[in-house]
């Protein structure tokens, strides 16, 4: 069976950083003074983090990367790689695939409809479409049937080797 040596850590670390970033965003969200970033044009993250997108059903965009990086640090803890319970990794995977809709849906709106690009936002879009990839990538591995059997079997499927 294959290992998963490196993918809980970086999904772990990725998530922190995430939800750092997106507490960052949510502060500056209610407290315009706070944030900090250059606004030459093209690059503003103010017209960006003001706009009407920025908003989505009365919620700040912002607080939805809280909503979404608090429960991927859960599902990424390396307890969570370890489990059977195939649930676990569904919600991972699934969680996953709804943040990179989100991307989808927030580039296309900094590009198309505010024209200006936030290099906070940004940041979150790439740790969101980096914590994707590895996850589809490792989710063959922890979705296969036997990956609970062979945990129960005493193989260490995520040694550091």
């Amino acid at each position: 069976m294959p290992n998963l040596r490196w993918q809980p850590v970086a999904t772990l670390l990725l998530s922190i950083f995430g939800l750092g970033v997106s507490v960052y965003l949510t502060i500056t969200h209610f407290d315009k003074v706070a944030l900090v970033c250059a606004s030459n044009g093209t690059i503003n993250c103010e017209k960006v983090t003001t706009s009407p997108q920025s908003v989505i059903f009365g919620i700040p965009v912002a607080m939805l990367g809280l909503v979404f990086f608090v429960p991927m640090i859960v599902l990424c803890l390396p307890a969570a790689w370890r489990s059977s319970d195939r649930r676990i990794h569904l919600a991972r995977l699934v969680l996953s695939i709804t943040g990179v809709g989100m991307i989808v849906y927030l580039i296309i709106a900094e590009l198309f409809i505010i024209k200006a690009i936030c290099l906070w936002c940004s940041s979150v879009h790439l740790i969101t479409f980096i914590l994707f990839v590895i996850i589809v990538t490792a989710s063959p591995i922890v979705l296969a049937p036997d990956h609970g059997l062979a945990l129960a079997d005493g193989d260490d499927a995520y040694d550091a080797g």
